[in-house]
């Protein structure tokens, strides 16, 4: 009774968890690393990557590209696993993020935060990074299909599918936040039914990946039965000795209650799930903070109507500086205790998940095997 394997083509993952990519900073090369070591799927977040840099604010592409380059190569230095590097569609610089993965050969480029319909152009026809958008609809999942299949003759490598308890910005209204028909379940059976037809007419398997408040080994399984592929995990891997984090950042989760996870309007536009502390509390008391934009790093946002720099509070709180910035944090952050080791985290997803199938007397499905037949990329018609 162990866990299946992660199938994206002919690149295979032992193990279905994918680790959350989060920035600012949070999720680099440590934290993937340690991820794909223990063959899980590790991923390096390239929002603002370069925040750091002397010359952020002159260069922006070159300080985060330059960064992100760095990143991928430190951690290749340290793991022969699977890495990915997430790359939101919403970055002012996403095409040069974008290219400069690729040119790099990351495994993975998953991409959210907005729909990456051009995202296969910058894979040339002999590219073996795959292509994998992170969506929350079963809408959203259709529409790439048609467009990419209509326009560059492929089909996406996957899809995660990010429900509304997850941390950070949410690709859902206020209102729907709490209402079932949005539910983390009902989004992943939706997408399964809409992708189906497109492995059918094309002869190949789509993976979906649940994403969202998934915390045990057997919320992985009940995603699993419901025919995920696999699981995205960010929050958890948060509190671990390998996260890029500061241990103050860390150490917040550990002392969370479940009354501080609140979900607040992110200068972007969006909702976002985080944790509360003073400096959330000053922003919704009405309070502005003073700041100068380091560049105009996501394209929603108005640094003219924003109470603060989402980009410098996201950075400042991972470095341990909460007072002047926040954490994004899943619904289920209040549950972690302490701080372990990435080996250990997934080490217990793995034994929950089999006491969960036998707690069920139920046999998972038998995930020596791969999905599919491998095949060769890139996967065109």
């Amino acid at each position: 009774m162990t866990l299946p394997v992660l199938q994206f083509g002919d690149l295979i993952s032992p193990v279905p968890i994918i680790q959350g990519g989060m920035g600012v900073g949070i999720s680099m090369s440590g934290l993937a690393s340690a991820v794909a070591n223990e063959g899980a799927v590790g991923v390096i977040s390239a929002a603002m990557a370069g925040i750091d840099e002397p010359d952020i604010r002159e260069n922006p592409v070159g300080a985060n590209c330059r960064s992100v380059k760095r990143e991928i190569r430190a951690a290749r230095k340290l793991t022969r696993g699977v890495l990915g590097v997430n790359i939101m569609v919403a970055l002012t610089h996403y095409a040069e993020l974008v290219q400069t993965a690729i040119k790099e050969g990351i495994d993975i480029i998953f991409a959210g935060a907005g729909l990456p319909l051009d995202l296969p152009k910058y894979r040339a026809p002999s590219g073996k990074t795959k292509l994998v958008p992170i969506i929350s609809s079963a809408r959203a999942a259709m529409v790439i299909c048609k467009k990419w299949i209509s326009k560059f003759n492929c089909l996406p490598d996957g899809f995660v599918v990010e429900g509304p308890k997850a941390g950070g910005h949410l690709g859902f209204k206020a209102d729907q936040l709490e209402d079932p028909r949005f539910s983390l379940e009902n989004l992943v059976k939706e997408v399964v039914s809409a992708v189906k037809p497109f492995e059918i007419k094309y002869k190949r398997p789509i993976p979906v990946i649940a994403a969202g408040g998934i915390y045990t080994g057997e919320d992985i399984r009940r995603f699993i039965q419901l025919k995920a592929a696999g699981v995205q995990m960010g929050t958890r891997f948060v509190a671990t000795h390998e996260c890029d984090a500061d241990p103050a950042f860390k150490q917040a989760f550990v002392k969370a209650k479940k009354e501080d996870l609140v979900v607040i309007k992110s200068p972007v536009g969006m909702p976002g799930r985080a944790l509360r502390n003073s400096f959330i509390d000053s922003v919704n008391a009405g309070t502005k903070k003073p700041f100068r934009c380091v560049y105009h790093c996501i394209k929603p946002c108005r640094p003219d109507r924003s109470p603060y720099c989402i980009a410098t509070a996201l950075a400042a709180a991972k470095k341990g500086l909460l007072k002047k910035g926040f954490a994004f944090a899943g619904v289920n952050a209040y549950r972690i205790d302490k701080i372990i080791s990435v080996k250990q985290l997934i080490d217990s997803l793995k034994a929950e998940y089999t006491a969960a199938c036998r707690r069920r007397n139920k046999t998972p499905r038998d995930l020596a095997t791969p999905l599919a037949p491998p095949v060769q990329h890139p996967v065109c018609f």
